[in-house]
């Protein structure tokens, strides 16, 4: 007997020996059905059948029962058998459905599946409110494959990038997991879940993260969140956005007359689903969903196309008409990645009444029953609704034994001597040596990757170097860090390091030292980037970056208190001294233009100091919450979910004390409000608020003010729009008194730009923006800016291009930003 036919022996065992109810189904041609609903009649005990039509019922008590077979394009099946004894096999063949159209429909002046959509909607909330409270069990399977894959992408071998081993083709299974769950739910909470059992082919150790809230889309609700809020056909404005067509009708085993019909978007780029959705007749609850989308669409670039298939049932007990089956379909590419992916969902066992305490939903919305993941394959047998196809139980088979040879310490040596192994290559990229048995590892960045250029160092390169030694699977970790910078203009040698040990992934608690000598922007949020500055300086010689020297050390401790409130707290010592340039290279040399001074409080300056060389002791304490805030309770960590309807509040606190110019010490408090809130089709609105005071302060030293976050090069690289002005001098309002800010934009999402022809052809997304600053010594600044992302061309569209005008007291300018949207 050779090894396929030992796998199939052993697969078939494995199913009919702790299955209660076994079978396949077929059509009348002898076809495979693949994803059928079988469940008891009138209950909402059920499964479906896998892509090779196999099925696995669990029923632990002999006597008589009804099954029902449920498949879209098919007659319902109802059999109705008497069991004596287990394993009982029951194959079954379905029949195609007789959808018809009547002369009545075909003859009606009026659309009759606008009336039929109508009467949905108008039910929608209703059906809102018989699903506001549940608990069932939740079984998912995901798996995603991998097609004719490169074998090696930006220098990088795929192979290993991947982790898995790919056929002769290039193909294969990278990822395939399974959980078994139970879920709870309660109007307004989030989906409560409790994970009884988590697989993952290829980790003995490995949680799967195919949870059910991640999978809940709801078509009674407005929207379905995808990237983009995708409209639901029967969403209460779902006729600004979809076509409707009665296809035809049918019966199903209860008599119900069933309507299918054809949901189309109105406009192209609209986020709209396309396909099929079937509505109960008189009931006006939907029976069956078959609706895809497109990435592009959806708001996800790579997804090629995204589909969901879901299937409702009726339990005459509860009167209502509850989701028991999903699937969620995906085709991918993206850098020669190509494959596709499917996640298969199954709820059973709803209880509509659970009766549950006010104490049952905390904020916990995710936790693991405790060796979830030690499961053995017997628990799965006897426990899996969906039987695993010969593919799969085949990648498990291989998996599972590739990984005991994984974990061998001759192999992990093996691994670590081919990555250890210096290339010509790591002269561009860096180099790094690893222990994977000792689990730890050493980097070096390439000598050649950081070179920059500046006023006051010319060019000037660093090399970075890192080692990172992680201790357990609760990613305690100790690393060290540290860089050597050398600037050719000023001859200058400076260095910094930093050790940080964490302490768990729970509530991230770490602690860390650093010291060194470094150069500083004097806004230390570094508003310009060096490759900004690189290239305003030398291409135009607008030299915006001004730096002072920092020798420091300091301690920092980091931690979430309690849940939703995090504190960070640094305690430093600091010597400042002022720069003055030392470098006039430029490459391109305008003869009107010429390099500003160093000294940000007057740029036409080249010979005094913006401040007077000092020590000074600084304390920063920083506390942040987050409202509300829900988490999943990995066993390796916790995860924080926070709460779209409050805002973040940050609280801060900054002391300069100890300074050997006591004019220097200064106290300042300062808070910060920010939030994105959702609008549903109409786009999402965000904004950043905050503002501080100082005490004491009337004459500390420059890099002490607070600075706003300008910018001069018409270019934005790091997306952080909300965090900064688009055409305000980097230090044009700094102030040492009251102040505050305000950062808002309005993202339409194509809310506005879709419904324009041929303009919505180009699939941008209008963006409207208004900013203010107040000071104590300048009248309010504001900018107003209109601009649009999303720009590009087929999957790659990260570009953005804004307009803005500046005013303060009365019209300043305008100017034209680019740059990328993340």
């Amino acid at each position: 007997m050779n090894k396929y036919q030992l796998l199939c022996l052993s697969f078939i065992i494995a199913n009919f020996s702790f299955a209660q109810i076994t079978g396949n189904v077929t059509s009348n041609t002898s076809e495979t059905l693949p994803f059928v609903n079988v469940y008891l009649n009138d209950t909402y005990t059920g499964t479906t059948t896998n892509e090779e039509g196999n099925y696995t019922l669990d029923i632990s008590k002999t006597g008589d029962y009804t099954i029902v077979f449920q498949y879209l394009g098919f007659k319902t099946l109802k059999k109705e058998v008497s069991i004596t004894s287990f394993p009982y096999v029951l194959d079954v063949k379905l029949i195609d459905e007789n959808i018809t159209l009547s002369e009545v429909v075909i003859n009606s002046e009026e659309n009759p599946a606008n009336e039929i959509i109508r009467n949905t909607i108008a039910k929608r909330k209703d059906v809102l409110e018989k699903l506001s409270e549940y608990k069932a069990n939740f079984y998912s399977r995901g798996l995603i494959k991998i097609k004719g894959a490169p074998k090696k992408v930006f220098g990088q071998d795929v192979d290993e990038m991947l982790d898995v081993a790919l056929d002769s083709t290039r193909s294969g299974i990278i990822y395939l997991s399974e959980t078994i769950s139970e879920i709870e739910y309660k109007k307004p909470r989030r989906l409560k879940e409790k994970i009884l059992a988590s697989k993952v082919s290829g980790d003995s150790n490995g949680f799967s993260f195919n949870n059910a809230s991640d999978v809940d889309y709801n078509f009674y609700d407005n929207t379905i969140e995808l990237e983009n809020n995708v409209i639901s056909p029967i969403a209460d404005y779902a006729f600004n956005y979809y076509k409707y067509k009665l296809e035809g009708t049918f019966y199903d085993n209860n008599n119900n007359l069933i309507n299918k019909i054809l949901i189309t978007p109105k406009r192209d780029n609209d986020a709209a689903f396309s396909g099929y959705i079937y509505i109960v007749e008189d009931q006006w609850v939907i029976y069956a969903a078959d609706v895809s989308i497109t990435g592009k669409r959806s708001g996800i670039p790579p997804i090629d196309v995204f589909k969901i298939k879901q299937t409702f049932s009726f339990s005459e007990t509860d009167s209502v008409w509850a989701l028991i089956s999903q699937t969620l379909d995906f085709k991918y590419g993206l850098f020669g990645f190509n494959g596709e992916g499917r996640y298969t969902s199954v709820y059973s066992n709803y209880n509509f009444t659970p009766g549950f305490s006010d104490k049952n939903f905390t904020r916990e919305v995710l936790s693991f029953e405790e060796n979830s993941n030690k499961k053995d394959s017997l628990f799965w047998d006897a426990k899996r609704p969906v039987p695993l196809t010969i593919e799969e139980s085949t990648d498990y088979l291989k998996k599972d034994s590739i990984q005991l040879i994984k974990e061998s310490k001759p192999y992990l040596d093996s691994i670590d001597k081919k990555h250890n192994t210096f290339k010509l290559g790591d002269i561009l990229g860096g180099y790094s040596y690893q222990n994977s048995h000792k689990d730890y590892r050493f980097s070096i960045d390439s000598p050649i990757e950081k070179i920059s250029f500046n006023t006051v160092q010319g060019w000037n390169g660093t090399l970075g170097m890192r080692y990172t030694k992680n201790y357990d699977e609760y990613k305690r970790y100790f690393s060290v860090s540290g860089d050597v910078n050398y600037g050719e203009a000023d001859d200058r040698l400076r260095g910094t390091i930093n050790a940080r040990y964490k302490f768990n992934s729970t509530n991230n608690r770490y602690i860390s030292l650093s010291g060194g000598v470094k150069t500083e922007q004097f806004n230390s949020s570094n508003p310009i980037s060096k490759t900004e500055n690189l290239v305003s300086t030398l291409i135009f010689e607008d030299n915006y970056m001004k730096l002072y020297d920092r020798s420091f050390v300091q301690g920092q401790y980091y931690q979430e208190i309690i849940n939703g409130v995090r504190l960070n707290s640094v305690l430093g010592f600091e010597r400042r001294k002022a720069l003055f340039n030392n470098s006039d290279y430029v490459l391109v040399n305008e003869v009107r233009d010429a390099y500003t001074s160093n000294n940000p409080l007057d740029e036409t300056d080249f010979t005094s100091k913006p401040f007077n060389t000092h020590n000074i002791a600084k304390l920063n304490v920083n506390a942040t919450i987050n409202f509300a805030q829900d988490y999943l309770s990995y066993p390796d960590g916790k995860y924080n979910i926070p709460n779209s309807k409050y805002p973040t509040l940050t609280l801060g606190y900054e002391k300069g004390f100890a300074a050997t110019d006591s004019n220097y010490n200064f106290d300042q408090f300062k808070a910060r409000l920010r939030q994105r809130i959702d609008i549903g089709n109409k786009g999402e609105f965000e904004y950043n608020a905050q503002g501080g005071l100082f005490a004491n302060a009337d004459n500390i030293a420059f890099m002490d003010y607070h600075h706003f976050n300008g910018n001069q090069t018409n270019v934005k690289l790091d997306g952080s729009y909300l965090y900064s002005f688009k055409n305000l001098p980097y230090y044009g309002l700094s102030t040492n008194d009251s102040y505050a800010e305000l950062h808002t934009e309005y993202r339409f999402n194509g809310y506005i730009l879709n419904k324009i022809p041929l303009i919505n052809k180009l699939n941008f997304n209008l963006i409207l923006g208004a900013k203010a600053a107040f000071t104590q010594e300048n009248k309010p600044y504001s900018e107003y800016s209109i601009g649009v992302d999303n720009i590009g061309f087929g999957k790659f569209r990260f570009l953005r291009v804004d307009y803005v005008r500046s005013y303060q007291s009365g019209f300043i300018n305008d100017a034209v930003m680019f740059g990328i949207s993340l």
